[in-house]
């Protein structure tokens, strides 16, 4: 109103001006009532003017006046919404703090003053309980809330933590499917449906709920890709040792189709590739293999590799594992497999120039055993003895420990199976169940002969099984020739 009176004053003054300068300030005559009012135009316009803005005035006080109780209890309104905010505020800081007791004060409170936001009045009220340690006060709230569209699944999910809270899985995975049946789901009720899945190894079951939260956007399309292939290797592992074919031809599928969505998913790739080869399939096992040592190196790619062919010499055998390791020549895995190709070819100088790469890496068990195994096949005794005793303390590698004592690649049980389809399709990382459980690996530290005794005979390269003789230890090539000890002394 102001503005827009400053605008009229404005005009009328561009006007009276105009006239002024017009030189003929014109008459304006007013007859009303048998009254007749004579002035110059100017006049006239001034007096126009301050009679509209003298009745505006006396308008809006007389609005103003009027709509005084109305202003008054928008003032009390707002100093409810603000009391009330802050007794929410405060009640949820309260459950934060964990402090049960003035969380469900200050939560009876807020359902007194706050009665335009029933739902935050009804979630504070549930978790002071549960703050509280009041699980059936707790209980009845979120059962509230399911009579409630807009809440059902705050309920359904605070239902799910107090069933599983008191050991009622049953209970729990109910709550979940009913939220999950929901057009607006969460992320939460579908982890907790594939959870149940996967402890019962229903893998089919697992993959199509994957399916279903891809279509309903619960997840990205990453997410959902890693966990296809994840169960995918799962599904095969467990049918790669059936005794029906179609079973086992299902499996080589399985395994295939998860090597394809995730070449770096090693478990995948490595059970790919060995129903591969014993499907005669040799260079698409290779081609995979090298894929997925592209993407991500594991150790477990490269055994897989060399055993793919058991009818070549040494020197052949070296050569293809030289091609391996240059598709990622500078990854770690790739300076260690160069040196175990110089082993496997007898190059005990190569070995040994390999091993310089290696000198910057930490020392782990199976680092130390590597280096001690190249400087014995250079006659350094005493120096591969130094690496044994380091590899004796040195912690082992996780990837390294995914290997069974007999060389078999991912032996895992459906349990372990169902915590690394979790863990891959979240953060696309491996999880090493057998390095969690401390269990034996693969022999990492080779063979020495003690002080003072004849060098025996040490093992070139680890003792890992042939894929076409079964889960066999070969026998060890023999070493360094024996020095004759001195007569008569006895080796202690």
């Amino acid at each position: 109103m102001i503005r827009a009176g400053v605008v009229l004053i404005l005009i009328a003054a561009v006007a009276v001006g105009a006239l002024a300068l017009s030189g003929d300030p014109g008459r304006a005559t007013v007859i009303w009532l048998g009254w007749r009012a004579d002035a110059t135009a100017a006049a006239a316009i001034l007096l126009a003017l301050g009679f509209g803005l003298f009745a505006a005035v006396v308008w809006r006080t007389i609005l103003w006046v009027l709509e005084a109780p109305r202003r008054a209890e928008r003032a009390r309104a707002e100093i409810r919404r603000r009391q009330s905010y802050d007794v929410l505020a405060r009640g949820f800081l309260a459950v934060a703090a964990g402090d049960g007791p003035e969380a469900l004060r200050l939560s009876k409170k807020a359902a007194e003053i706050a009665a335009e936001a029933p739902g935050l009045v009804r979630v504070l009220a549930a978790q002071a309980a549960e703050a509280a340690g009041d699980m059936a006060q707790a209980q009845t709230a979120y059962t509230a809330m399911l009579g409630f569209p807009e809440m059902r699944l705050a309920g359904h999910r605070g239902l799910m933590q107090i069933a599983l809270a008191q050991g009622a899985r049953e209970t729990a995975l109910r709550h979940a499917q009913e939220a999950y049946g929901e057009a607006r789901t969460a992320r939460w009720a579908w982890r907790a449906i594939l959870e149940s899945r996967l402890e019962a190894a229903d893998w089919d079951g697992a993959l199509a709920l994957v399916k279903g939260a891809l279509d309903r956007k619960i997840v990205p399309p990453v997410v959902a890709e890693r966990a296809r292939a994840a169960l995918l290797a799962a599904s095969a592992a467990q049918l790669e040792h059936a005794p029906e074919s179609k079973a086992r031809s299902i499996a080589l599928d399985q395994a295939t189709e998860a090597a394809r969505l995730q070449p770096g998913f090693a478990p995948g790739v490595v059970m790919a590739a060995r129903l591969l080869a014993e499907d005669g399939k040799m260079g698409r096992a290779a081609a995979l293999l090298e894929n997925a040592w592209r993407a991500a190196p594991h150790p477990a790619l490269w055994l897989a590799y060399r055993d793919l062919r058991t009818d070549e010499t040494p020197r052949e055998r070296a050569q293809r594992l030289g091609r391996l390791a240059a598709v990622n020549p500078a990854h770690r895995e790739s300076l260690l497999l160069y040196v175990e190709q110089a082993l496997v070819a007898g190059d005990a100088p190569a070995a040994r120039e390999a091993a310089r790469a290696l000198e910057g890496e930490p020392v782990t068990a199976r680092v130390a055993g590597l280096l001690a195994r190249a400087a014995y096949a250079a006659g350094a005794v005493d120096e591969a003895r130094m690496w044994l005793a380091q590899g004796m303390n040195a912690p082992p590698e996780p990837d390294w420990s995914d290997l069974d004592p007999e060389g078999r690649p991912f032996a895992y049980h459906a349990q372990d199976w169902a915590r690394l389809a979790i863990a891959f399709a979240e953060t696309g990382e491996l999880l090493h169940p057998r390095l969690e459980r401390r269990e034996r690996s693969l022999r990492e530290l080779p063979e020495l002969p003690i002080a003072y005794a004849d060098a025996g005979p040490m093992l070139a390269e680890p003792a890992f099984y042939p894929v076409d003789e079964g889960y066999q230890e070969p026998e060890a090539p023999p070493g360094p020739p024996r020095r004759a000890g001195p007569r008569g002394r006895r080796s202690s």
